[in-house]
């Protein structure tokens, strides 16, 4: 499976910003799916994923401002991200776990910044 983000840009602080993850084929099951990001200098980490059963998870610090979804066709998971903040600064990824076998996209620049 392939994994292509979009919709990284140049936003301000306080604003919002969806970025697009396609996959490459319909995904029907999977283990998790949805987006990470890493910052200049640190660590990959979670920003949200869907679970398989239909839950979500999220880093605790995002809770209320991004929120992870997928689309109806089922081959597309999306990011919405609200009052962004210069430490949201990252490239994120797009993520699938599928029967134990993990995917990333090439990622996806958000930067955040007056």
């Amino acid at each position: 499976v392939q994994l292509a983000e979009s919709g990284g840009d140049l936003v301000q602080p306080g604003g919002s910003l969806r970025l697009s993850c396609a996959a490459s084929k319909t995904i029907a099951s999977f283990n998790a799916m949805g987006w990470y990001r890493q910052a200049p200098g640190k660590q990959r980490e979670l920003v949200g994923l869907i679970m398989g059963d239909g839950g979500t998870t999220y880093a605790d610090p995002l809770k209320g401002r991004f929120t992870v979804s997928r689309d109806n066709n089922k081959n597309t998971v999306s990011l919405q991200m609200n009052s962004l903040k210069p430490e949201d600064t990252a490239v994120y990824y797009c993520y699938l776990n599928q029967r134990g076998l993990h995917f990333w996209g090439q990622g996806t620049q958000v930067t955040v910044s007056s």
